[in-house]
């Protein structure tokens, strides 16, 4: 068993400015939206995360919780785990799925790293001026693998052949080394301690986010497959890539991990509930 705390240190760091930045790069690099609702699925779904991003941050003060500790929250509120996605969506509509899914991707995954720089920013242990903030958010690695597969993707531009595989291959390691971060980091026994937080982000992950994307979809006349898709994104249990960041920008990580755990169980019950419930 690997116990050494400077070697999870250092796979954290490889994860979140390497491997991570890798998937998100490729994936919207090579995404295929042709013939799809891009712009009325992408705003349905970046209006929902804002939205529901906005309400969290209000309930704040009832939520009763120490800074470092709502930065947990708020990422299992809002970010979403893709590789969960883009295999449900493959496996509901093929590869039409598989491009509904890379829309899905380029839309919010964006909107999230933006969103969840602010708020470490804000709440983080190592708070930031705005010159801080501003310099966080541009060389931040996640939010700049998002705007160059966003460019790339937008120019019809394609990843030199002799690279993309191993971006695509970097990126493919990135979910794996991810889970045995969070697992090194869980520590079960305080996870009394982490009822009210994690009941909390739960809660807004797999009932107020799907809603929301619910109800902006039928406003925005998404079709039945596009609708269907969206809800799923939303519903989808948070990321490794939660726990990585809390790391790396000052939240708490111990939190962040078991909520990761908790909702990645959660949503064995919870996606196939939410999907099964949007109208066909």
């Amino acid at each position: 068993m690997i116990t050494a705390e400077t070697f999870w240190s250092d796979a954290e760091r490889l994860s979140y400015r390497v491997l991570l930045p890798a998937l998100f790069l490729y994936s919207l690099a090579t995404a295929d939206t042709d013939d799809l609702p891009v712009r009325a699925l992408a705003g349905v779904l970046i209006a929902s995360t804002v939205a529901v991003a906005v309400l969290v941050i209000a309930c704040k003060p009832m939520l009763r919780l120490k800074d470092d500790a709502f930065t947990s929250v708020f990422q299992g509120s809002i970010r979403f785990n893709n590789y969960i996605g883009v295999t449900i969506a493959g496996g509901l509509f093929g590869t039409k799925g598989i491009a509904f899914a890379a829309v899905c991707n380029a839309a919010i995954v964006p909107t999230v790293n933006v969103l969840c720089v602010l708020v470490f920013a804000r709440f983080g242990s190592a708070r930031l001026s705005f010159s801080g903030v501003v310099r966080q958010l541009v060389t931040n690695p996640l939010i700049l693998a998002c705007a160059g597969g966003i460019l790339l993707q937008a120019l019809d531009l394609h990843l030199p052949p002799g690279i993309a595989p191993a971006i695509q291959a970097l990126g493919a390691a990135s979910m794996p080394l991810g889970l045995l971060c969070i697992g090194a980091a869980l520590r079960f026994g305080a996870a009394w301690s982490w009822t009210a937080p994690i009941l909390a982000s739960s809660s807004a992950k797999f009932a107020l986010m799907p809603a929301a994307t619910f109800l902006a979809a039928q406003l925005a006349g998404l079709g039945s497959h596009a609708l269907i898709i969206a809800v799923l994104f939303q519903a989808l249990p948070t990321a490794s890539s939660s726990y990585i960041m809390a790391r790396q920008l000052g939240g708490d990580a111990p939190l962040m991990a078991g909520i990761t755990a908790t909702q990645t169980l959660l949503g064995i019950a919870a996606v196939p509930l939410v999907v099964a419930l949007v109208p066909a």
